[in-house]
């Protein structure tokens, strides 16, 4: 046995869930008047070796805890291998691409405009390619592969797919977009919760995937927050399923999203000094900084917001001034709040109010010697020009964000240090 998962626990209350427990996605103490809770898997890996397969989710298969989800439930190993190659066959059918290995090479242009020496230099991690055009999917796959697998093993309270409750998710772009692709793959009804302001080009391609969309105002009547958080979460509280990429939400996105982690470590993990990750909810964040504590590789890990928009650098200080900046879960109220004021940025997609996937994050630049990053508007705007310029890689600005932390700090960071960065959220 390569990799094992036993369970969740709660990285707040401590709360423990045995991994075979169905429909379980948050922790039991949370409710409605206290949402300050995030589970965390249980998980150890003595031996890290995937196989070469190019569907990441039968290269890791072994470390994920959908797997050890699938058989706490009595499927076999076949059974568990021929659900996610089902799957990632429907989604290929909707979207043209299915799950594989997605690039990442030496930006060699880019490393030169940066002033890196040929030693050093940027990595893009190009999620672009991935389904649904951002690394969303991968975070929301498992969540789908979780379904099934309750579903194939009759133990879902539905006994029909005409039966299934119907799915739920808050976005303002690319998790909205891959939900709906891979909702629309298995025909499963889905509620998009999405701002007002949503963009022209994301709405009509939530109607070509036919999913229910619902714009979200600001009420009068509406705590701080987002908008379209509070209308899922009432979603969710009349019987939908959560199926997005808050953690708090459903800890199953933060599964899938550590194949991405994977992916870049096996290829240049031991030679990478620092990596950069964009944040806006934090799930990407929080499963990148798994990935490395899982296998024992710790370049340091640098979360980017915009200044428009920076709860999590705020947590951070706030965390180190009352206790430290690891294990601060029990500490949320003194750390993580919505943020005030109203964000701007180029990079619309990083905007979230609030960063809920922020202990995972914050463990993770802890144990790194990493660090957050506020990039200013104008090296968001510049980091986006960059890869314009220097990279073949359609990526909006948000997909880009990452980069503008590099800019932020260039100063210090030595000319023959190699960063990754990832670009996700193709430009529409």
């Amino acid at each position: 046995m390569s990799g094992t998962v036993t369970g969740l626990t709660c990285s707040v209350c401590g709360s423990h869930l045995d991994i075979a427990a169905p429909l379980s996605w948050k922790c039991p103490n949370a409710t409605d008047a206290d949402r300050h809770h995030v589970l965390d898997f249980d998980s150890e890996i003595d031996v890290f070796r995937p196989t070469d397969d190019e569907n990441p989710f039968l290269a890791y298969r072994e470390y994920l805890a959908v797997d050890a989800y699938g058989a706490a439930l009595g499927l076999d190993t076949a059974i568990r291998i021929s659900i996610i190659q089902e799957l990632d066959d429907a989604v290929r059918a909707v979207d043209g691409t299915g799950f594989i290995r997605t690039p990442m090479k030496r930006a060699d242009a880019l490393s030169d405009e940066l002033g890196f020496t040929p030693d050093g230099g940027i990595w893009i991690k190009d999620e672009t390619h991935n389904v649904a055009g951002s690394h969303k999917a991968r975070h929301l796959f498992t969540e789908l592969v979780y379904l099934v697998m309750t579903e194939r093993a009759g133990v879902a309270p539905w006994k029909t797919p005409s039966e299934r409750p119907m799915l739920a998710i808050a976005s303002c772009g690319n998790a909205a977009i891959a939900a709906s692709t891979l909702a629309a793959a298995v025909q499963w009804p889905i509620a998009v919760h999405v701002p007002v302001a949503s963009a022209t080009s994301v709405i009509e391609k939530l109607e070509s995937l036919h999913a229910d969309i619902r714009v979200c105002p600001r009420l009068e009547t509406d705590p701080p927050g987002d908008p379209c958080v509070l209308r899922f979460r009432e979603e969710v509280a009349a019987g939908a399923i959560p199926f997005g990429v808050q953690g708090t939400e459903n800890a199953w996105c933060l599964d899938g999203g550590r194949t991405i982690g994977w992916e870049m470590l096996k290829e240049i993990g031991h030679r990478v000094d620092r990596i950069f990750i964009q944040v806006g909810g934090g799930a990407f964040a929080s499963s990148i900084a798994s990935s490395m504590r899982n296998v024992g590789t710790h370049p340091k890990m640098h979360a980017v917001q915009a200044e428009g928009c920076a709860p999590l650098s705020r947590a951070w200080e706030h965390a180190k001034n009352n206790g430290g900046t690891r294990d601060a879960g029990s500490r949320w109220s003194e750390c993580m709040w919505a943020w005030e004021e109203e964000p701007y940025s180029l990079a619309d997609g990083i905007l979230d109010d609030e960063t809920y996937d922020w202990i995972g994050i914050l463990n993770g630049m802890s144990d790194t010697g990493g660090s957050p990053v506020v990039a200013a508007e104008d090296a968001v705007i510049r980091a986006h020009e960059l890869a314009s310029r220097f990279t073949d890689i359609s990526v909006s600005p948000t997909g880009s964000a990452g980069l503008a932390g590099v800019l932020q700090i260039r100063n210090e960071i030595a000319d023959d240090e190699r960063i990754v960065v990832v670009f996700s959220g193709v430009l529409r």
